[in-house]
C-alpha cells in the first residue's frame, strides 16, 4: 500500500511490501529532490488579472535512464488536494511533455482560481512532487489619495509584476502615464478614471467619479453567444437640478469610434432613458459585434463620457480528445458571461446537462455529437462524429425572408467501398420528427445525391 503526507512544502512517502521501507522527499524554495530528480517553479508565488491567461511555469528533472510514465498537477480546495484534468473547464490545458516541461497554462482566470497547485511525475515506482505555486488572481481599482484629490491609484489585490506597464483613461481617452500612480490636476465632478495593464486593455478598472456626474457599467467585459441577445446594462447619474440633453452609445473598432444610432440595422435598441439608465440591448448578435461600447450623457453644455465595454462574440465548437473514453469539449473562443449551463445533444436527442466536458464511453461511428449553452437550445454547435460517418450543416440556425428560396446545405461522409442505399430528411412538428417527401407541396426538392 501506499500513501503520501504534505504539510506545508514537506512530502513523505511510505510504501509497504511486507517488509517495510522509507523514501524522504524534501522541499526547498520549490525543489523536491530523490535521487536526482526535482520539479522546478519559475516563481512560487503569482499575482494574475482576473481575466487573463496565466502559465505555472514549471520544469522537472530526472535521472537517466528512467522513463517518465505520469505527470499530474493538483489544486487546493475545500481543504484537499484535486486533480486537475486537462482541459478542464475548457479553461486548463498541460502545456509541457513527459521529458523536462510542466508548464501549465489557465486562460480566462476566475476569482476561484486563486489557490496553491503543485505537480508531480512518477517513474512507475514512486511519485516525486514540487512544493506549492500559489497564484492569487486580482481586478484593478482606481483609488483617490486620502490627502490629495489629485493623485489616483490603480491598486490590485495582490502585487503584480513589478515591470507591468499601466495604462489610464480618462472619460474613455487615453491619457499619458505609464505607472501605477496619475497626478491629475483638473479632476472635476465632471471627469471619470478607469485604469489597465498594457497588454490587457480589455480588463479595465471601473470607472471612479470625483462627484455626481458619472456613468457606470455593471461589467466592464462581456462575453455572448452568437445569434443571441445581450443587455450592455448600464446607468448614469448627474446633479439633480440639472436636466439631460443627450445621450449617445459609441461602439470602438480598430481605432475608429462611431455613433450607434438607435435601432440601427433593426438589430439596436436603446432601452434606458432621460433619467439613470442608459442599458443598451443588441439583438442577433454577430462576430462583427466584437468591440468596445461607450456611453455618454450631455446636461447643459458638458457631456459626461463613460469608459468602455468591452463584448466579445463567439460561437460553439465541440472539441475532442482521448483513446478509449473520449472527452468532449464544447468550446468558445472568450468565457462566457453568467456561467452557463451546457446541454449535450446526441444524433439531434439532448442527452445531459452540465457542464462544458462530456464523457463519452462508446463513441460508435454512426454517432454525433453537439452542444448548445441552456437557454439558448437553437444556438448549437456543429456536430462532430467519431469516424468516417458523419452529416454535417454549413449552419445550425438559418433565417430567411419569407416568400423566398433558401438552401439548407449539407454534405456526408461515410467509408470507402460502401455504397448509399436512401437518403432522407426530417423536420420536427407538433412535438414528433416526420419525414420529408421530395417536392412536397410542390416547394421542397432533394438538391444532393448519394454520394456526398
Amino acid at each position: 500500500m501506499s500513501r503520501d503526507y504534505r504539510e506545508g512544502d514537506t512530502t513523505m512517502v511510505l510504501r509497504t511490501t511486507g517488509s517495510v521501507s522509507v523514501v524522504f522527499l524534501w522541499s526547498l524554495t520549490g525543489v523536491a529532490v530523490v535521487l536526482g530528480q526535482s520539479v522546478k517553479y519559475t516563481s512560487q508565488s503569482i499575482c494574475a488579472l482576473k481575466g487573463s491567461t496565466v502559465d505555472l511555469s514549471c520544469s522537472y528533472t530526472n535521472p537517466r535512464g528512467y522513463t517518465i510514465t505520469g505527470t499530474e498537477w493538483y489544486y487546493w480546495k475545500h481543504g484537499i488536494w484535486t486533480k486537475i484534468l486537462d482541459n478542464s473547464a475548457g479553461r486548463v490545458s498541460y502545456r509541457g511533455n513527459m521529458d523536462n516541461d510542466c508548464t501549465l497554462r489557465i486562460t480566462d482566470l476566475r476569482e476561484e482560481d486563486s489557490t496553491s497547485y503543485y505537480f508531480r511525475f512518477t517513474t512507475g515506482y514512486s511519485w516525486t512532487s514540487g512544493s506549492q505555486i500559489v497564484l492569487s488572481v486580482t481586478d484593478l481599482q482606481v483609488n483617490v489619495g486620502w490627502y490629495s484629490k489629485t493623485t489616483l491609484t490603480c491598486s490590485p489585490s495582490c502585487s503584480l509584476p513589478y515591470q507591468t506597464t499601466y495604462i489610464w483613461f480618462k472619460n474613455g481617452q487615453r491619457v499619458s502615464g505609464d505607472s501605477s500612480s496619475l497626478y491629475v490636476n483638473d479632476f472635476s465632478n465632471r471627469h471619470s478614471y478607469s485604469c489597465g495593464v498594457k497588454g490587457h486593455e480589455n480588463l479595465l478598472a471601473p470607472a471612479m467619479c470625483m462627484d455626481s456626474y458619472c456613468v457606470k457599467y455593471t461589467s466592464q467585459r462581456i462575453c455572448v453567444l452568437k445569434g443571441s441577445t445581450v443587455d450592455l446594462s448600464c446607468s448614469y447619474t448627474y446633479h439633480s437640478h440639472q436636466d439631460v440633453k443627450t445621450t449617445e452609445w459609441f461602439y470602438q473598432k480598430n481605432g475608429n469610434r462611431k455613433a450607434i444610432v438607435d435601432n440601427s440595422t433593426g438589430r439596436v435598441l436603446y432601452l434606458g432613458n432621460m433619467d439613470k439608465d442608459c442599458t443598451l440591448r443588441i439583438t442577433d448578435v454577430r462576430e462583427t459585434d466584437s468591440a468596445s461600447y461607450i456611453f455618454s450623457f450631455k446636461t447643459g453644455y458638458h457631456w459626461t463620457t463613460g469608459s468602455h465595454i468591452n463584448m466579445s462574440v463567439t460561437d460553439l465548437q465541440v472539441e475532442v480528445t482521448g483513446e478509449d473514453i473520449k472527452t468532449l469539449t464544447c468550446r468558445t473562443t472568450c468565457s462566457l458571461t453568467g456561467n452557463p449551463t451546457y446541454i449535450w445533444y446526441k444524433n439531434g436527442q439532448p442527452v445531459v446537462e452540465g457542464n462544458s466536458s462530456f464523457y463519452v464511453h462508446k463513441f460508435s461511428d454512426e454517432d454525433r455529437y453537439s452542444c448548445a449553452v441552456k437557454g439558448h437550445d437553437s444556438l448549437l454547435s456543429p456536430a462532430v462524429c467519431n469516424n468516417d460517418y458523419c452529416v454535417t450543416y454549413s449552419s445550425q440556425r438559418i433565417c430567411a425572408l419569407k416568400g423566398s428560396t433558401v438552401d439548407l446545405s449539407c454534405s456526408f461522409t461515410y467509408p470507402r467501398g460502401y455504397t448509399v442505399t436512401a437518403t432522407e430528411w426530417y423536420y420536427w412538428k407538433n412535438q414528433a420528427w416526420k419525414k420529408i417527401s421530395d417536392d412536397n407541396a410542390g416547394r421542397v426538392s432533394y438538391c444532393g445525391n448519394k454520394v456526398n
